[in-house]
């Protein structure tokens, strides 16, 4: 009929003409082989940057948080600076895993397990930095609440400290549940195929006796819906507490409604543009080009320029809402003139280019499809995101509303040193990671085979045509 229409076939998810078998022993490849020369050389290289960064903590610990860069006019500077980055960076991991599932969106199959993985690694290295800010860590546990023999002590819920206590402590245990829930099929796949009685023992302990019956799958199957559904409000609310910390305060170029939103895109932004540098290294590494596929990059890619574009919102309405407010005082924040030639110039014109103008590429699939920009790119927008995270902070604090108190920060050797440590932890974890558990949920991905496999897509092809 000339006036049927017929929607153009999706891409196929798996390439490569995949049976059920080939899926097996591709997954669990990576953990049944010996580790590489690069894989070796990567791990020492993150374990002397983690050690470096151990004594950096235990120095500071021992002498004072006076090792670092801080000042009377800005108590808050590298250290936050690197926690709301790394909560950032967490943020991807609960969207591709738990929102995307609940829209049933199949694509997030080959990228949610490295994403779940990821949070639960970032979130680690963001809980580092508030506690040694306290300056005694041996009384960290202050913020929990106390038995004592007048009933409860209750931490202040008037300190961001605490809001920072909750939002992390929620999220990494709902995040750790969903990633290791989902890891259950996976592991009874290594245990049924272990060679060795030791690897038998380790992998049927944490199978939890996962036999693939059909009731084990409705189990799995409800149980993953019941915590994508607790996870959603978490995409949102974590880094909207976050978010708090500044936008509750009197500070100038804090005090802003707009926080929150602008605080949980930019977590997005840069948790993909994190997600998209791991996942394309663990594809070349690991082999797993047929199925992460193009497609999958592209889709992330699009992600990306979504997220940023409500960034740019965000921004253009900081520095409108900042000159109309016609305060003499808002030219001293992070987004204004005065930031843009002023002594942290450098870090507001890193913040506009790496976050602003680099990923504005990505609005043109030659860009979006090139995997060698892609990789750019992603370590430009989480450069450019530590900027930003940067710039609110201490350019914001750097000129106090006595001119007498205006001063510059500096990170000492020790802040540097903190921050290069928490990367070399992060690096260390996800290696192992990558060298024990399954990068990709391969039970997920023989369950779409049948219709998003090359194979089985172009069948579909030609009854359509």
């Amino acid at each position: 009929m000339s006036g049927h229409y017929e929607a153009p076939i999706r891409e196929p998810l798996i390439i490569g003409h995949k049976t059920y078998h080939d899926i097996t022993e591709d997954i669990a490849r990576p953990i049944e082989e010996r580790a590489g020369k690069l894989w070796w050389i990567s791990l020492y290289a993150a374990l002397v940057l983690f050690l470096y960064g151990f004594g950096c903590i235990a120095y500071t610990i021992g002498t004072g948080i006076g090792a670092w860069g801080l000042n009377r006019t800005i108590n808050w500077g590298w250290d936050i600076t690197n926690f709301v980055w790394w909560v950032g960076i967490g943020h991807a991991g609960t969207l591709i895993s738990a929102v995307l599932l609940l829209f049933r969106q199949r694509w997030r199959m080959s990228v949610n397990r490295s994403a779940e993985a990821m949070t639960i690694f970032a979130v680690v290295q963001a809980a580092i930095f508030p506690v040694i800010h306290m300056g005694r860590v041996w009384v960290g546990y202050w913020v929990f609440p106390l038995p004592n023999q007048f009933g409860s002590l209750w931490g202040n819920f008037n300190s961001p400290l605490l809001w920072d206590v909750f939002a992390i402590s929620t999220y990494f245990s709902v995040s750790t549940v969903f990633w290791f829930m989902g890891l259950i099929p996976d592991f009874a796949m290594i245990r049924d195929r272990a060679k060795t009685p030791w690897t038998k023992k380790i992998y049927t302990f944490l199978a939890f006796g996962w036999g693939g019956k059909a009731k084990h799958w409705q189990r799995f199957e409800e149980l993953s819906l019941v915590l994508a559904g607790l996870a959603t409000p978490l995409v949102f609310s974590v880094h909207t507490t976050v978010s708090f910390d500044f936008a509750t305060s009197v500070i100038k170029g804090w005090h802003s409604t707009i926080y929150p939103p602008y605080f949980v895109a930019g977590a997005i932004f840069s948790g993909f543009a994190m997600v998209q540098t791991l996942l394309l290294i663990a594809r070349k590494v690991c082999h797993l080009e047929e199925y992460i596929t193009m497609y999958h990059i592209e889709i992330m890619n699009i992600v990306i320029v979504l997220t940023g574009g409500m960034v740019t919102v965000a921004y253009a309405t900081e520095y409108f809402i900042g000159w109309y407010s016609g305060s003499r005082f808002e030219d001293f924040t992070y987004l204004s003139p005065g930031a843009a030639v002023g002594p942290y110039w450098w870090a507001f014109w890193s913040l506009i280019i790496c976050n602003l103008v680099v990923p504005a590429s990505f609005w043109f699939k030659k860009a979006r499809t090139n995997i060698i920009w892609t990789f750019i790119v992603a370590l430009i927008i989480n450069i450019g995101m530590w900027f930003e995270r940067f710039d609110i902070i201490v350019i914001n604090l750097s000129r106090d509303y006595l001119p007498g108190s205006w001063t510059m920060f500096k990170p000492t050797i020790i802040d540097v040193g903190v921050y290069l440590g928490t990367i070399g932890f992060f690096s260390v974890l996800f290696l192992l990671y990558a060298r024990t558990f399954p990068v990709i949920a391969q039970a997920e991905l023989k369950s779409i085979l049948k219709i998003s496999g090359e194979t089985y897509k172009a069948k579909e092809g030609d009854e359509h045509h």
